[in-house]
């Protein structure tokens, strides 16, 4: 099975591509926000020219604004019209805004236990998630 690579760096973020004859995986490591939210959605519709199956990796975003949650949409859209099957692993930031913004769960998402095109990251082999560091809270000087 040949696998052909291709990345892209945006100021916040870096996207990279893998494609297979069974898919193609689309990993966005970074922040996603105004910045570069226009140049994953035209990343993952050249992608659909070369697969008929886009998964994208979310799994590494640490940010995604509400620019990023449009891109999504726009996705969902351009796969759409190009006949493809997607579906996004989410990183805890992207699942804390897809509880908020898609409560009806409209987009797709996938895990790594159900899509064999992603595989594990570190720490990830067992189907759950590594140890994330909590949220602290700071109080605000007065």
């Amino acid at each position: 099975m040949s696998v052909i690579h291709s990345w892209q760096q945006s100021r916040t973020a870096q996207f990279t591509a893998s494609w297979s004859p069974s898919g193609t995986v689309i990993a966005v490591e970074g922040e996603l926000d105004a910045a570069n939210a226009d140049e994953l959605a035209a990343y993952v519709q050249q992608s659909t020219k070369r697969s008929n199956k886009v998964i994208l990796d979310l799994r590494s975003l640490k940010f995604i604004g509400t620019a990023g949650f449009s891109a999504l949409h726009r996705i969902n859209v351009v796969c759409s019209g190009a006949h493809a099957h997607w579906a996004m692993a989410p990183s805890p930031a992207v699942a804390r805004l897809l509880r908020v913004c898609d409560p009806d769960g409209t987009l797709p998402v996938t895990t790594v236990k159900d899509e064999p095109l992603l595989e594990p990251l570190p720490g990830e082999e067992d189907g759950k998630p590594w140890p994330r560091p909590l949220l602290q809270l700071v109080p605000q000087p007065r």
